[in-house]
């Protein structure tokens, strides 16, 4: 089996977050690795406080529109499991990828250096300073891959919270997000909108990257909120679809998208899903360029809006689409307008679902 060695590493600064609508976290960190925080040579390498953890983290909802690589939410029901025991097998210091199940685990690799939660892990790993114990990692892919739910940056937060529970939770929540990005940067690139609510739960906005700095925007306990996820059998790789983006925008569209993002933010705190919905359907920079690669997905919007929706949108990088509403047997209904136009319009079998906010984020699962 492969197994990984890693290399001490400085790790972030924690910041914690308020009780407030909207909690602010701020990670001392950069995309180049570079930051102001303390060496992690000068850490007290942490015991395992258990032998066995195992650990989910949601699906997530990124861009949400008008929100590319800043906006995203975690979706209840859906998700990656990841379980990581002390294995004296393992050399210490080393991390091993046992076993993959769940969906197409001939396509992931067992080498803990191109595997989403093999790296997450490994970085966990370094920000703890663990080299007495060899851990290994099995993962249950509950998510399809290139599906635009998140499907990469799941796998990375439930093997980083996962590794982070066996030593005692010594991270903090910004850790954790950092730790997942070095999956995500190179898996799909360097953006936290879904490893952010994955491991967060909720809406999350990200402020700025470098230093990389996270807003909680916290959607009203009392209200209802759900979302149609309509994934056609069709694969969208993340890297593929980035490289439909344009490189350069116009004022006009720059100004209109940051205005709905605002919009779109404004609902989330307020618990307007019809407001939600508007803004969550008014991009005119990201999904114009993605929704041709995806056969269906420009009638398939249409479908959602006239059989009832609020809104919808392309999931991610898709080819999932997602509409809001805010009761379930509705969303039940727009389904299958939905399903029905990937079939019509795009020839594509489609599968849905209608699920809920997932609150919680990333945590640890009983056996």
């Amino acid at each position: 089996m492969a197994t990984a060695t890693y290399f001490l590493c400085p790790s972030p600064a924690s910041f914690k977050g308020s009780e407030m609508p909207i909690a602010r976290f701020r990670c001392c960190s950069s995309g180049s690795g570079n930051s102001n925080s303390v060496s992690l040579n000068t850490r007290t390498e942490p015991r395992p406080v258990t032998t066995f953890v195992k650990a989910f983290a949601p699906a997530t909802v990124a861009n949400l529109g008008p929100g590319f690589d800043f906006l995203g939410c975690a979706v209840d029901g859906m998700g990656d499991i990841v379980s990581v025991r002390v294995d004296p097998q393992v050399h210490p210091g080393e991390i091993r990828i046992s076993d993959i199940t769940g969906h197409a685990p001939d396509k992931l690799s067992k080498n803990p250096l191109w595997n989403c939660a093999g790296i997450a892990a490994i970085e966990v790993m370094k920000m703890l300073s663990i080299r007495s114990v060899g851990l290994s990692l099995s993962l249950q892919k509950g998510l399809p891959l290139g599906s635009g739910l998140g499907s990469s940056a799941a796998s990375a937060a439930a093997a980083a919270v996962a590794v982070n529970e066996m030593f005692g939770k010594r991270l903090s929540v910004e850790d954790l997000v950092v730790a997942s990005l070095k999956s995500e940067e190179k898996v799909s690139g360097y953006h936290a909108d879904n490893v952010a609510p994955s491991i967060m739960g909720g809406f999350v906005l990200i402020q700025s990257y470098e230093p990389l700095q996270l807003i909680e925007l916290k959607f009203p306990a009392e209200k209802e909120l759900y979302f149609v996820l309509v994934s056609p059998e069709f694969e969208a790789p993340t890297k593929k679809m980035r490289a439909a983006l344009p490189s350069e925008i116009g004022m006009a569209h720059h100004v209109w998208n940051c205005s709905q993002a605002g919009a779109l933010v404004a609902a989330v705190l307020k618990g307007d899903v019809v407001g939600l919905g508007k803004a969550l359907s008014s991009d005119k920079i990201v999904e114009p360029r993605r929704a041709p690669l995806i056969p269906g997905m420009e009638a398939v919007k249409k479908a959602a809006l006239q059989a009832g929706a609020f809104g919808c949108t392309i999931s991610g990088a898709g080819p999932t689409a997602v509409a809001v509403i805010d009761d379930e047997p509705t969303g039940h209904a727009i389904a299958q307008h939905m399903i029905q136009a990937f079939l019509s319009h795009g020839n594509l079998k489609a599968s849905a679902k209608v699920l809920q906010l997932d609150r919680l984020g990333a945590r640890r699962i009983l056996d």
